[in-house]
Order: structure tokens, then sequence, then C-alpha cells
């Protein structure tokens, strides 16, 4: 996939650019794979508002994605390459031997009749899903298990893909997209490949409306609110923050304060820190 850039006939075109849909090959989700999401824009069951900045956006059906897929020894087809406006990635309709179907997030250089194992007899090729114990160093992995069973949990995103970078015991030590460097059991699972959409993150909206369609209010800076509704606002005319360091809306320093737990039971397989 690459990037489609709009001709400046108007203003809101002059920078927006969108993801050529080339490689889509099915427009209308799976009716069976679908549920509907209600709204809350980020508000809690007394009506006040819990995470800002939610709010409008264009209505979705939720695609159910099989991160786990337990499915095991049994081939699956792809049968289309869909988008998915819950996520960044590209979503794959698997459908397996016995006709059950499946989404799951595609990787890239995924195409529609490649054909899908997991298990631990599954070849090394794109898109099958393997235990860390017989996939090599050094392959790009994603939709990675961090306890044996429960679900792929990392590298889920646009472009993401983790590394193998050596095995030592019962442990494989793994680089993920943050940086961060942990041991992950071996009996874990994880797909090949790296995850599709990579163009993703150059995308440039172009205009405040179709961030709006994304179901995203705008952000005001604190500085420009009244002092009531926030700790750095208030002053004549432009001003400072007026602290020594800056302040959440509620008042708790931010900006480099650490809020994991001093005593997490994952510290020990954390080997290097995410940068």
């Amino acid at each position: 996939m690459s990037l489609i850039k709009s001709k400046a006939v108007t203003p809101s075109l002059r920078h927006r650019t969108k993801i050529d849909l080339l490689g889509i090959s099915k427009k209308r989700p799976e009716k069976g794979l679908v549920k509907s999401q209600t709204k809350r824009g980020g508000r809690n069951a007394q009506g006040k508002v819990t995470v800002r900045h939610q709010g409008g956006g264009e209505k979705r059906l939720y695609r159910i994605i099989d991160f786990i897929q337990d499915k095991k020894n049994i081939k699956a087809r792809v049968a289309a390459i869909e988008y998915d406006p819950n996520r960044t990635a590209n979503i794959a309709l698997l459908i397996y031997e016995d006709g059950e179907k499946r989404y799951i997030l595609a990787p890239n250089n995924m195409k529609v009749e490649d054909k899908v194992l997991v298990g631990e007899q599954a070849e090394l090729a794109t898109g099958n899903r393997l235990p860390l114990s017989h996939i090599p160093a050094g392959m790009p992995i994603h939709n990675l298990e961090l306890s044996p069973g429960s679900g792929g949990k990392i590298a889920k995103t646009a472009g993401s893909q983790a590394l193998i970078q050596s095995k030592e015991g019962e442990y494989a030590i793994v680089h993920l997209p943050s940086g961060e460097v942990r041991r992950v059991l071996l009996t874990c699972y994880a797909s090949l490949g790296q995850v599709s959409n990579l163009e993703w993150e150059n995308v440039s909206l172009g205009k405040a409306g179709r961030k709006r369609h994304l179901g995203i209010r705008p952000t005001v800076r604190g500085v420009a609110m009244h002092p009531n509704a926030h700790p750095h606002g208030g002053g004549e005319g432009r001003s400072g923050i007026g602290m020594p360091g800056p302040k959440s809306p509620w008042g708790k320093p931010v900006g480099g304060v650490k809020t994991r737990k001093r005593k997490k039971h994952s510290d020990k397989l954390i080997i290097k820190r995410r940068k």
C-alpha cells in the first residue's frame, strides 16, 4: 500500500494524504463476525467525563478479531483482506477447512488465497503462528502472547513487529516495538511477519473535520483556560504556567512522573526498559 496525495483544490486538501486501498479485496464485513458498539463519549455511568477529547465520530461495527487463534493444525485460506475502522492495521478473513470463518490481523504482504496454519508443525511463512521455541532468532513476529494461551498482547498496530534476539533456558529474549527487551516463555505463541499498513503513520489528516470523524474532540492548552478549569489557567494576557513544573487538570505533576508500580511481578522479566 502507498500514500495518495490530494491536489490542492481546496485548503483542506492541500496537505491531506490517504492510504491507497488497492490491496483491499472486500468492502463489506462478514455479518457473523461483527457486533454493534455503544458510544459513550468518554463518560461513565454517572454521565461525567472520565476520558477527555472523545465524542462524535462515524458509526462503526466492531470486527471480532481472533487474537488467540486456538484452531491448531487446521489449515485456513485467506478469503479477503479488509479495512477495519477500529484499528490501524488491516484484517484478513480466514476460512478454515471445517468451514468456520474468523478475522485475524493481516501481516504485511499477505494476499488472498494464501494458506495459514497454527501449530508447532507450521512452516516459517508469513501469517503462520508458532510457539517461540519453534521460531528462529531474528525473524519478525507480531501478535505476541505474554503468557501461554492468553492471546496476542504485543505488536498489534500497523507496521509494528518484535524480534527474537536469543533464547535462554525456558525463555526467549524479545525486543519489543517500544524498545523494551524482556523475557517471554518459549511456550507463548506469536504470528510471523510484520503487521500490515506500514504507511499509516505517514498519513496527514489535512483538516480538523477529519479528526472529528474519528471521534477525537479538540485539545485546548491549559494556559488558555480559566483558573478554575486548569492549574495553568488565569493571568493577565499571555502568561506561563506560573509554577515550577506542569500539572494535569487535576493538579497532579506530569512530564516524567513514573506511574508504574514500584514492585510489579513482571519486573523480573524485563531486561532493558523502553526508551
